[in-house]
């Protein structure tokens, strides 16, 4: 099991691990909503980054540029969402970055990185799904004071296959997270051979 390392701590590996969140937060205010899910649901590559930190550094590289990229979040935007959004992005990042990178760090081949990447998207999206119907929606339903069939119906404005809460699940953030990582797996592809020496030196 890889774990947090003295190498991962240096100095000169938090530099990297700052300005690759740095980048995240740029790329997490370039937000925007997609047109099979309710609002709330905001769309971005901020992954990306992470992702990259992930196979270069390390997992638990990508995890820290998560985790700096989402407190900077909190500190620049503030939250619309009383912090259940940042920590649902962070929980659900972690989760794709982690798994992906884990496969590929150990031996890092290019096959290594489509297995990795693949399974960090379905066990996002599964992890997700269940923290979202369990926790997380229910959590912010009691936060906001917001009754579950209105942010059912949210979900219906934009979906005519949402029609209940375990159809916004299945049809809008279930699909939501399998595009966001398919997209992000695919960005990945192009520019990691290009900036991965860039974080070796």
């Amino acid at each position: 099991m890889y774990t947090l390392n003295k190498e991962l701590l240096n100095t000169k590996t938090m530099v990297k691990i700052s300005v690759l969140a740095v980048i995240a937060l740029i790329l997490m205010l370039l937000d925007f909503p997609l047109w099979f899910a309710p609002s709330f649901l905001k769309f971005d590559i901020s992954d990306v980054p992470a992702l990259i930190g992930s196979f270069a550094l390390g997992p638990m590289a990508g995890v820290l540029v998560q985790l700096v990229k989402n407190l900077l979040n909190l500190l620049i935007e503030g939250s619309s969402t009383g912090g259940v959004g940042e920590l649902a992005n962070f929980v659900v990042g972690s989760i794709y970055v982690y798994t992906a990178g884990l496969f590929y760090y150990k031996d890092k081949t290019f096959k290594n990185a489509i297995i990795g990447m693949s399974i960090g998207v379905l066990v996002m999206t599964a992890a997700m799904s269940t923290i979202n119907y369990y926790i997380m929606i229910p959590f912010y339903a009691k936060l906001f004071g917001l009754p579950i069939d209105k942010i059912v119906a949210m979900g219906s404005a934009v979906n005519k296959y949402v029609v209940d809460y375990k159809s916004l699940i299945l049809y809008a953030i279930v699909p939501f997270n399998l595009f966001k990582g398919i997209i992000v797996t695919l960005v990945t592809l192009l520019i990691y051979k290009r900036v991965s020496p860039i974080l070796k030196k």
